[in-house]
């Protein structure tokens, strides 16, 4: 396969395991946000719930991009294969949270599980920057927006003991 061919591919790949992760998320989450999120007390600065989607959609674009632009360097690159496997385990990280918080409706389980999170993405983001100046850019949203996450879900743990 021409060089051209195996990133595009490679793109597609990243793309599309990025967005089923959001996909897997959305089936802990979308059926708890009418019922079980809409009850609970929140923080004044809780953004509304339709901010969400397209948060999370724009950020598994940039995750796939990122991904993408570390793995066109090459598997057989140590470096590579070890910033893709931390990559990995942040997608899982991220996927275990929506379940931890909404599928098991436990603010204690998802603060917990998006503290390991957090520091995921920043190894992430680490290994991203000394493969790919870009990558390690495309993720700064991802973390300022689960930095954010990590306080709401904080909050919200405070205000429904």
């Amino acid at each position: 396969m021409k060089k051209r061919s195996v990133e595009v591919l490679q793109l597609v790949v990243s793309l599309v395991v990025c967005q089923l992760a959001g996909l897997v998320e959305a089936i802990f989450t979308t059926p708890a946000i009418p019922t079980w999120y809409a009850g609970l007390a929140k923080p004044a600065f809780t953004p509304p719930s339709w901010l969400f989607a397209p948060a999370w959609t724009t950020l598994f674009v940039l995750m796939g991009l990122a991904a993408f632009l570390v793995w066109r360097r090459g598997l057989a690159e140590r470096a590579v294969r070890v910033a893709l496997v931390i990559f990995a385990v942040q997608l899982a990280l991220n996927v275990l949270w929506s379940g931890a918080f909404f599928g098991l409706r436990a603010p204690l389980g998802g603060l917990i599980v998006i503290a390991l999170l957090w520091v995921a993405i920043l190894l992430t983001i680490l290994s991203f920057f000394r493969l790919s100046r870009a990558a390690g850019l495309l993720l700064l949203p991802y973390i300022l927006w689960v930095s954010f996450a990590a306080v709401l879900n904080g909050a919200i743990l405070v205000l429904n003991p």
